[in-house]
């Protein structure tokens, strides 16, 4: 289940088409694209760390947009590449990780009440640390051959969930509105990554899954990076 409907994800796709196309006429990297969608997530950070909620938010859905582009770009121009594929999802765990920083810090610097203070410091740990962990249980999964595109929080929902509310009520009174948004992306970000789990073993125990040579291999392996420029 994904909280984007298809249709709307679809809708939004269709949108961005001819901006592709433009960005493909004028000979534009997708690598470009993509450095310019962390610096957009790091300006996000900042926003949110200094306070500026609504510009965070607005911040961070263009650079929602940006990461849309530059696999799109990368497709229909005919240039995805091994190094743009890993370019790519680390450039988006480092913008994941900077992103609930300065979410943390904006806390720190008087956010929230202090009562709630170390609870929405614990609170932006969790989130970032589950955030992760959905791309990496999507990468280690199709490293052995699983696909594991599965989960109610997703990047392209982690992404709405926190940019939208976010760009339109800014922190809300006492940062209440940016405290309950990373509170119960927390829980939605948590749950994906014990349906990863789930899905995996259970797809673990179908015929033609791939087996690691190793036992116990803890690297993500290298996951079919010309099919998309993902690991979400």
């Amino acid at each position: 289940m994904n909280l984007i409907p298809q249709v709307v994800r679809r809708g939004v796709v269709q949108l961005l088409g001819p901006l592709v196309q433009l960005l493909v006429r004028l000979h534009v990297r997708p690598n470009t694209i993509t450095t310019v969608g962390t610096l957009v997530v790091v300006l996000a950070a900042l926003a949110f760390a200094f306070g500026r909620a609504h510009w965070g938010g607005f911040l961070l859905l263009l650079s929602g947009v940006c990461d849309m582009l530059d696999g799109r770009v990368a497709r229909d121009g005919g240039a995805p590449t091994v190094f743009g594929a890993f370019y790519d999802s680390t450039l988006d765990r480092a913008g994941e990780s900077a992103l609930f920083a300065g979410i943390a810090a904006g806390f720190l610097q008087g956010g929230v009440p202090t009562g709630h203070l170390t609870l929405a410091v614990v609170l932006c740990f969790v989130a970032l640390a589950s955030s992760l962990l959905v791309s990496y249980t999507r990468a280690r999964a199709e490293a052995l051959g699983i696909q594991c595109n599965v989960g109610i929080a997703q990047r392209a929902e982690r992404v709405v969930w926190l940019g939208a509310p976010t760009m339109f009520f800014g922190a809300g009174p006492n940062g209440i509105v940016l405290f309950w948004v990373v509170a119960v992306l927390a829980l939605a970000t948590t749950v994906t990554v014990v349906q990863r789990v789930a899905h995996v073993a259970h797809m673990a125990r179908g015929p033609g899954v791939l087996r690691p040579l190793r036992p116990r291999d803890t690297l993500a392996g290298r996951a079919p990076a010309l099919q998309s420029r993902k690991g979400r």
